[in-house]
């Protein structure tokens, strides 16, 4: 009897195993079945209600901005479209094609570099003309003529990569302007999303001062920086004509006053925004926390229902945040970078040139030549430098939001 009892209970536990291992199963089946589609739910829970506070938005002085860019980098690399670009990432649906934009990249770079072959072929052939006006200085009476003649050709020179450095400022400056339009179009809505998430302290911080500050950088860069470097390009053009004259040491003193307000205004700068952002998501971190304790503990009933609706609004504010600063990022970048590769471009032309002439050529000349390229080569930093504090506007606007978010 006892055996057959035994024999019973272990059938019955074995039973109950069998069963809790099914149940088990197919509670694990049921949830790799069930992630998927709520996640999938969630995307589009999160793209909707994206959508719904992006209509409520002034979206189209960034638009206009955008539409610009797209006519300019159409031929090399994916167009912006910002409403698109906006619900792709809202929906996790967007893939940055780094090779495609590297090669569009690479692409323009050829393409200008082929543009300015003109501007090569030129400053090759006065090279040679004055290699030859050197060596055939002695056949003239005392030497004055050749001389005479080898001036006038280097003056020739002079001009020339003038003209060309002039162009290359008027393109970091005409980038610098863009940007700073964009920026003045696209901080009001991240500005405008800030308040949203209850970051009324950032907000009211941000907007003035950085747009002041943004506007009064851009303008002392174009109006003191790059006289300063052009001003030193002249300069040690001048030294090279007449061996009696030089004002090398000037021109080295203006290229480090230019380097050395650069790099001055840009630690200003991100000084600036850093602490900025700190104190405003601080403040405003302890404001949301306490308005939401508050809400919750001491309203009845409704209480929760608020704190959990403010949860809502405050997240989907984030996540357009973090979307539309994405964008702005991006936008910054193809603003940036395009003339920054014309500028780098004629650089490398002025490069080329002073390589190739340094065989035939005189010292002074090939120095001339390597002059004009590390001043585009300033030029360029300027402009890149620029870009770069663009970049960090946004990022700091956006982790501003995100501080606030976790320390609720």
């Amino acid at each position: 009897m006892g055996d057959v009892v035994a024999g019973r209970y272990k059938k019955g536990w074995a039973v109950i195993i069998l069963l809790a291992l099914a149940l088990f199963s197919g509670f694990l089946t049921g949830r790799a079945y069930a992630v998927e589609p709520a996640e999938e739910d969630i995307r589009s829970a999160n793209a909707e209600k994206v959508e719904q506070e992006l209509d409520a938005l002034d979206l189209r002085e960034m638009e206009k901005y955008l539409d610009e860019i797209n006519r300019e980098i159409a031929d090399y690399v994916p167009q912006l479209e910002l409403r698109s670009l906006i619900g792709k990432i809202a929906r996790g649906e967007f893939k940055f094609g780094f090779t495609d934009i590297l090669t569009g990249l690479l692409k323009f770079l050829f393409h200008e570099i082929i543009a300015n072959s003109k501007l090569l072929g030129e400053l090759l052939v006065l090279t040679v003309i004055c290699a030859v006006l050197q060596n055939i200085e002695s056949a003239f009476e005392q030497g004055t003529v050749g001389k005479v003649a080898w001036t006038v050709c280097y003056l020739t020179l002079f001009i020339l990569a003038l003209k060309s450095f002039g162009i290359a400022l008027g393109i970091g400056r005409e980038a610098i302007s863009d940007m700073v339009s964009f920026m003045q179009a696209t901080l009001p809505v991240l500005i405008t999303l800030l308040t949203a998430m209850g970051n009324l302290t950032s907000a009211a911080l941000f907007h003035p001062l950085t747009v002041t500050v943004l506007s009064s950088i851009s303008t002392l860069i174009k109006n003191i920086v790059f006289p300063l470097i052009f001003f030193s390009a002249v300069l040690g053009l001048t030294s090279n004509i007449s061996e009696r004259f030089q004002v090398s040491k000037m021109s080295g003193l203006m290229k480090q006053w230019s380097m050395a307000l650069m790099g001055l205004f840009f630690t200003v700068f991100l000084g600036f925004l850093s602490v900025q952002g700190i104190a405003g998501s601080v403040a405003d971190g302890v404001a949301l926390r306490t308005a939401k304790f508050a809400t919750g503990a001491f309203v009845p009933v409704l209480g929760k229902m608020f704190a959990d609706a403010l949860d809502a609004v405050v997240g989907t504010s984030l996540l357009l945040k973090n979307v539309v600063g994405l964008v702005g990022i991006i936008a910054i970048f193809f603003i940036c970078i395009f003339p920054a590769l014309k500028i780098l471009s004629i650089m490398l032309i002025f490069r080329v040139a002073a390589a190739i002439s340094q065989p035939i050529s005189d010292t002074k000349l090939v120095e001339s030549l390597n002059t004009m390229g590390n001043s585009l080569g300033l030029v360029f930093a300027a402009v890149s430098s620029v870009g770069i504090m663009f970049f960090f506007v946004i990022a700091i606007v956006l982790g501003t939001g995100n501080v606030s978010l976790m320390m609720r």
